[in-house]
């Protein structure tokens, strides 16, 4: 497992509202997570499992604390700079419960999308794709739409996509809970994996305890603030 810091996070602080509908979200949260870890993030619903994780990703604004991205300090108090979506384009990959493929793209263009977006090239950005169709023994369905793979099928596309820009952090939302036990078993394994050979953090929201046992660390959030605690 590589010791590089891929996140870290002093003082995080999010709150909703004013006066009467006035809440704390998230309190004082600190931690930091390694390139290599699959950590899941655990808590009750209403806990604020989401928002920490769109913080984590640049789309929903702290109030106030430190986050940095890899060596980057991208949050002080305010955003550090401006370009958070160009943030998000290079750093962070993105896995939801629900898939969100392009129903009307093929499965390599729905995976080629965001890199060319990015800028890159055409035929570069096809090569990488078929690589991780590859590596999700899924590569003849590269000219497939969604509507024609099975749902665990779709997931892996989805995870692929989210490794499509070589990203530092990957960020999952629940992304075994559309799945069968044994397919969610398939995707925590797989998502372990990728952790390990792509040197990539993984953040994992689960309301299931039986996927914790395939994470490196667990993460509650307990109090509004974040703690470890053991997944043994």
């Amino acid at each position: 497992m590589s010791t590089k810091q891929a996140i870290k996070v002093e003082n995080l602080h999010k709150s909703f509202g004013k006066g009467d509908t006035f809440v704390d979200v998230i309190k004082d949260a600190s931690f930091v997570i390694n390139k290599g870890e699959l950590v899941a993030l655990v808590a009750p619903s209403g806990a604020g499992k989401t928002t920490l994780l769109m913080m984590l990703g640049c789309v929903e604004d702290p109030n106030s604390g430190k986050m940095w991205l890899g060596d980057e300090k991208v949050y002080d108090d305010k955003w550090l700079t401006k370009e958070t979506r160009k943030i998000r384009r290079e750093k962070i990959g993105f896995i939801f419960q629900a898939h969100y493929l392009i129903p009307f793209l093929n499965i390599i263009d729905n995976l080629t999308l965001l890199p060319q977006a990015n800028g890159v090239a055409d035929k570069v950005s096809k090569a990488k794709a078929r690589e991780l169709l590859e590596y999700f023994d899924i590569a003849d369905k590269e000219k497939a739409m969604p509507s024609q793979l099975s749902g665990g099928q779709n997931q892996r596309v989805a995870i692929a996509r989210a490794l499509a820009n070589t990203p530092e952090i990957i960020l999952a939302d629940e992304p075994t809970a559309a799945l069968d036990m044994e397919r969610s078993v398939d995707v925590v394994k797989m998502l372990k994996r990728i952790a390990l050979e792509q040197d990539v953090a993984i953040i994992m929201v689960t309301h299931d305890d039986r996927m914790l046992q395939y994470c490196d660390r667990v993460m509650e959030i307990k109090d509004k603030t974040t703690v470890f605690s053991s997944n043994s």
